[in-house]
């Protein structure tokens, strides 16, 4: 599973997460579980507040690509998303990167070729 987002236990349980400004987090869920409203299907949500919260942490999906540390911040088929992490351009134009944005360089990967993927927390 690919991660880029906040990730809270509840009840000894973890889930997806949104915490709010308003001393709330909004959990998510794949499948039905009680006391959470289906948004769509596949798709359920309950708001709690944050005093609950057992443990929100940060989810973030990393590996390694042509030698090269990337976050991955999609995924497609047998594609990966993959953003550098490595902060210099030259690399980043040697790696053929597409620049998104000023710092931001961006690849399809096919995922046979990334290595060490892991999930990191914050």
């Amino acid at each position: 599973m690919i991660r880029d987002g906040y990730v809270a236990r509840w009840l000894g349980r973890d889930f997806e997460a949104a915490p709010g400004a308003d001393g709330e987090v909004r959990l998510y869920a794949p499948e039905p579980t009680d006391g959470f409203e289906e948004l769509r299907p596949g798709r359920f949500r309950r708001v709690v507040p944050a005093s609950e919260i057992e443990e929100l942490r940060y989810a973030r999906t990393t590996c390694r690509w042509r030698g090269e540390r990337f976050i991955v911040v999609g995924e497609h088929e047998t594609w990966l998303r993959v953003e550098y992490a490595g902060g210099r351009a030259p690399v980043a134009e040697r790696l053929g990167l597409d620049r998104i944005d000023q710092g931001v360089w961006q690849a399809w990967a096919p995922a046979s070729e990334v290595e060490d993927l892991r999930e990191e927390f914050t």
